[in-house]
């Protein structure tokens, strides 16, 4: 049905103010202007790494404060919330991850937030390869022995970024795949879980390998399996749980940047700009795959929306196939 006179009139003036809105926004965040990029775990994981790089580049580019705050807690949902409430006016960012956007969809029957309609997506940024550790008084060397080790020991503990957290449904798959009997201890992150793994209060855990990495490498942790597809270049050594005998296993994250919903056009697409920029610099990529994470630069606010669609569907099967149940 046509637009009347008046319904054109009021949604030309609402581009007009949404367009104006997001120069003025450009032009102000040279006077001073405050941005919180919220991640939604502790400090010293990933996520954390991530928006630091990006509220660094935030900073030199528009010549604004711009803080990390670290928010974590109820399987991202609390950051989540605090950011899809915000004021849509770009000055408060959230660093998303497959967990906020896509997992809790399947996690949750009643999340606090809507993962497509309450945030206006920015850029992605990375994609996040996980890794089996485990502690290194455990007298296994290989994937194989390892399992067997767990099938004599039912009830092997072992740690996760929270429920529902990539590394929790990732040691799920784990559980399926080899038949065995595992026990799950929730963390709130990454580090923590890694940290205890390394002091052997929890036997293993499927960690991201950019935190990891460091502990791998001075033998506080040792490593069976990446679970991409491919060897990971940081780790050219470590074999893919799939070669190491879980045909098929594959299991890869990924990082980006929202807004909340209703922030202006021009906004969105400026932060994506530099974002985009910061990402697509080779010192950033050579940074990034040296940290055995994988720079994703094709994405716009429009097909990162799209991604977001089709990960929902994706997750949701990983989710079923790993007996998770919804809460």
């Amino acid at each position: 049905m046509p637009l009347t006179r008046r319904e054109a009139v009021a949604a030309l003036c609402g581009g007009i103010a949404g367009h104006a809105a997001g120069q003025a926004w450009a032009q102000g965040s040279r006077s001073g202007r405050t941005i919180r990029i919220v991640v939604p775990y502790l400090a010293g994981g990933t996520t954390d790494l991530l928006g630091r790089m990006i509220a660094e580049q935030l900073t030199s580019t528009f010549s604004a404060t711009v803080i990390v705050e670290n928010k974590p807690g109820a399987g991202t949902t609390l950051a989540a919330e605090l950011v899809a409430r915000a004021e849509p006016d770009g000055n408060t960012l959230l660093m998303a991850t497959s967990t906020t956007l896509a997992i809790n969809k399947s996690l949750y029957r009643k999340l606090p937030y809507d993962p497509v309609k309450d945030f206006a997506p920015i850029a992605l940024v990375a994609a996040v390869p996980f890794a089996l550790v485990i502690n290194p008084n455990i007298p296994v060397k290989t994937l194989a022995e390892f399992i067997a080790y767990a099938k004599a020991k039912p009830g092997l503990s072992y740690g996760s970024a929270g429920n529902g957290s990539p590394q929790h449904l990732g040691a799920e798959m784990l559980r399926t795949a080899a038949g065995i009997d595992i026990r799950h201890i929730p963390y709130r992150g990454s580090v923590p879980a890694m940290l205890d793994v390394a002091a052997g209060h929890v036997a293993f855990m499927v960690v991201d390998l950019q935190a990891a990495l460091q502990q791998i490498r001075g033998g506080q942790l040792r490593v069976l399996g990446v679970t991409t597809a491919k060897r990971v270049a940081a780790a050219p050594d470590v074999p893919t749980l799939a070669e190491a005998g879980l045909k098929g296993f594959e299991l890869v994250a990924w990082q980006g940047v929202m807004a909340p919903a209703g922030t202006p056009r021009a906004t969105v697409d400026q932060l994506a700009e530099q974002i985009a920029k910061l990402f697509a610099d080779p010192a950033t990529q050579g940074k990034l795959t040296a940290m055995a994470l994988e720079p994703l630069t094709w994405s716009t606010p429009d097909s990162y929306a799209a991604y977001i669609r089709r990960e929902v569907d994706r997750w949701a099967d990983i989710v079923k196939r790993s007996g998770v149940m919804p809460e």
